[in-house]
């Protein structure tokens, strides 16, 4: 490299020319590099509003069998267990769609308590097999390590 307004040699980290004197200007190279998280956080969003919907029409179906089918299967024979069973498992579901539903919102809007949640939701889902088990492992992915807490936090400071 070397220095426009007088042609000397230039050594990569000067700022001035040892020469002339004059303010040497860096262009940066490429374009700014943008973190993971942020390249990431839009689409983690969708996927957990796209699963919290499929979450919300499963957990309808399921309460849905157990007050109809099950109640009329209860007279024939069939456990009396299974049908508030059914409607727990119904219930924690429903539940469990609505705070996928507040985390991929949060995500969205980079809320700085939406990581967190998303990362608990994140670890219930690795037993949601295929579906949850794929967001799980992609929500751990971006957001669990120590630097994408960072460069979350910086992205909630800006919106």
């Amino acid at each position: 490299m070397f220095c426009d307004g007088c042609g000397a040699a230039l050594q990569t980290d000067q700022t001035f020319c040892s020469r002339c004197g004059k303010q040497l200007m860096r262009a940066p190279f490429g374009y700014p590099r943008r973190d993971r998280v942020q390249e990431h956080v839009r689409l983690l969003g969708i996927f957990w509003l796209a699963l919290s919907a499929l979450n919300v029409l499963g957990g309808a179906v399921l309460i849905i069998l157990a007050n109809t089918l099950f109640v009329h299967l209860a007279g024939q024979g069939a456990p009396m267990f299974l049908q508030p069973l059914l409607s727990f498992v119904g219930i924690f579901i429903l539940v469990k769609a609505c705070a996928g539903f507040l985390g991929g919102w949060g995500l969205l809007q980079h809320e700085p308590w939406a990581r967190i949640l998303t990362l608990i939701l994140a670890f219930l889902a690795l037993f949601n097999i295929p579906f949850g088990t794929a967001l799980g492992v992609y929500t751990l992915w971006v957001l669990l390590p120590a630097e994408s807490e960072e460069q979350y936090e910086a992205l909630a400071r800006v919106a």
